[in-house]
């Protein structure tokens, strides 16, 4: 009895969702992509302007009856977006907000563990080096640069080392 077919329903075209529920849908992709986690109604009508936590939940519920939202059944932050209108695959050399994030805050861990040896390797150095040409190349010119003051004096405390 494979080929008997359980109360599935037809697979609709796609409904285009109304303005303000796209500016929910892309609300709520920007949020998750920021913080790793999905925003509350009261998050959702605080950021989108709305005057009550009932209005945030008519556009959700209207979004899951059209398939563009999913939610877990009484679980808390658990709205997922279907089909990501924010999500598109890289072609460049972008970088997401949340991996911006993730990303400076390593390259900051690897430059604390640096500072805090007595004598830094040079190893060490190039990898950071190498790191904050990294940052340039995704377009964090802004993070590179503030290293570059670090990454010196690292050096002058290798140097002294090398000469003797």
């Amino acid at each position: 009895m494979p080929d008997e077919k359980i109360n599935q329903p037809k697979a609709q075209p796609p409904i285009r969702p109304t303005k303000k529920q796209r500016e929910l849908l892309t609300y709520i992709s920007a949020f998750i992509a920021e913080h790793g986690y999905s925003p509350s109604y009261r998050e959702i009508m605080n950021g989108l302007s709305y005057n009550s936590v009932a209005t945030v939940a008519l556009h959700v519920n209207s979004l899951i009856k059209r398939g563009q939202l999913n939610k877990r059944d009484r679980s808390a932050r658990s709205l997922e977006v279907v089909n990501d209108i924010t999500k598109t695959n890289l072609l460049s050399n972008e970088v997401a907000p949340g991996q911006e994030k993730w990303l400076i805050e390593k390259v900051e861990h690897l430059f604390k563990e640096a500072e805090q040896s007595s004598v830094p390797n040079s190893i060490e150095l190039d990898n950071l080096m190498v790191l904050i040409g990294a940052l340039k190349v995704l377009g964090l010119d802004g993070a590179a640069q503030s290293y570059l003051p670090r990454l010196k004096l690292l050096r002058a405390k290798l140097i002294p080392n090398n000469k003797s």
